[in-house]
């Protein structure tokens, strides 16, 4: 059911309209005494929060007895108050007065007793859904605060997924505020699907499990799902967590997917500041790699961008990044590494082959960052010295097959036609 929503291909929502959404939509929950927690997105999500988090106080703190607001940051690192006040727009004064009574906290996934275990998916459901390629039982778990509320709302957007499909609704849950197992059994899944088969695409097998586990939850859920274009809304769908998200996904599939009818030898993909590791700054790559050619070139510029994980850099200096091959051909070697940083090694380093102990990546990916050669070259990546690349050099040169792409990482590039155009591998 949908309380309230629109979506505007051309145009976008102003706050006024937004506004009254919202309202239309709280207007038909009985949420007086209520004690409500907002799941929200952390810094790396483009989303106008600074807006929806007063629509959402003004309308909501003087209905229910409580409202707190939980950052679903999956396994990103927590937010420092500094980073969350300017996230949300707020200052230390209005923190201290309008906002008092209001709860702001970081999912601490990393903190011993966080979570509360709700059961499992068995062996049998994961043989079916995985087609066989999985065998294995997957606990389900949750930060347990959302258990001490009566009311649980999800706001953030959906964009284009690297593991899901498109991002958004009860992914905040799973993998937002899940716990390990079921965040790293769903993102090998996907890893072993591969990326450049999974993004864009609406229904996977992945947003199945999703959906299954949030069965567990017996708290009802009220998902506010944006669509952000151009930094601006242009899409608000309030409602039952699946259906919201379903009209949040079609309308993301208008805006946030570009087609170009031929590959390109060279891709120039510029992160943006909010992406402060390659743990999220490789959605550069997810969001590329189906428009370079067989053989060709993706440089993920960010001169900004010191780490390859602040959270999962130990394991990665340890693996490096390889094609999906390169790990189930080798899986005892590799069956200890937890699975979703396996996923992201094979995010980033794209689809390819592993025959005969030899690796051949499709693309060579280059990162032109403020890492250090020799940590770049440690894990299989190619280097580049930031400054030595003339960006604006290669503007404006598609017909000798060069792009160069700003704001990279949440809008899909595809090609129209890609068969005999790239190679995607079974």
């Amino acid at each position: 059911m949908i309380l309230a929503g629109k979506g505007l291909t051309h145009g976008y929502l102003d706050e006024a309209e937004v506004y009254g959404l919202l309202k239309s939509a709280f207007d038909q929950l009985d949420l007086a005494a209520k004690k409500v927690l907002v799941l929200i997105p952390d810094k790396t999500r483009t989303c106008p929060l600074p807006m929806l988090f007063r629509a959402m106080v003004d309308l909501l703190l003087y209905r229910v007895r409580r409202l707190d607001f939980l950052i679903a940051l999956g396994t990103h690192q927590p937010m420092p108050q500094a980073e969350i006040y300017e996230m949300l727009g707020i200052c230390n004064g209005e923190r201290n007065s309008i906002f008092q009574k209001v709860g702001i906290f970081n999912h601490m996934w990393s903190e011993p007793g966080t979570f509360a275990m709700l059961g499992e998916i068995p062996a049998k459901r994961i043989r079916e859904v995985t087609g066989g390629r999985m065998d294995q039982t997957v606990p389900i778990g949750v930060n347990r605060m959302i258990f001490d509320y009566d009311q649980l709302m999800i706001l953030g957007p959906t964009f284009p997924h690297e593991v899901v499909g498109f991002s958004g609704g009860l992914k905040y849950i799973f993998p937002g505020i899940s716990q390990w197992d079921f965040i790293n059994f769903f993102h090998w899944f996907s890893a072993v699907i591969t990326c450049i088969k999974i993004i864009g695409t609406k229904d996977t097998p992945v947003r199945a499990l999703i959906n299954e586990a949030a069965q567990l939850i017996k708290l009802p859920i009220v998902n506010i799902n944006l669509v952000v274009h151009h930094h601006q809304l242009a899409g608000c769908f309030i409602g039952d967590p699946h259906e919201a998200w379903s009209h949040a996904a079609d309308l993301s599939e208008k805006l946030h997917i570009v087609y170009k009818e031929e590959p390109y030898k060279l891709v120039i993909g510029i992160a943006p500041k909010m992406y402060d590791d390659i743990w999220v700054a490789g959605k550069v790559m997810y969001k590329l790699e189906p428009i370079v050619a067989d053989g060709g070139e993706l440089i993920i510029y960010a001169p900004h961008v010191k780490e390859i994980s602040f959270t999962h850099g130990k394991y990665l200096e340890e693996i490096g990044y390889h094609v999906r091959d390169y790990f189930l051909k080798q899986w005892e070697k590799f069956r200890h590494i937890p699975g979703g940083v396996l996923a992201h090694s094979t995010h980033v380093r794209g689809i390819g082959t592993f025959e005969n102990g030899v690796e051949k990546p499709r693309i060579t990916v280059t990162l032109a960052t403020g890492i250090p050669r020799e940590r770049v070259e440690k894990v299989c990546l190619k280097y580049l010295d930031p400054n030595s690349l003339d960006v604006d050099s290669f503007r404006g040169r598609e017909k000798e097959g060069i792009l160069v792409v700003d704001h990279a990482g949440e809008t899909l590039y595809r090609l129209r036609n890609p068969e005999g155009k790239i190679t995607i591998y079974e």
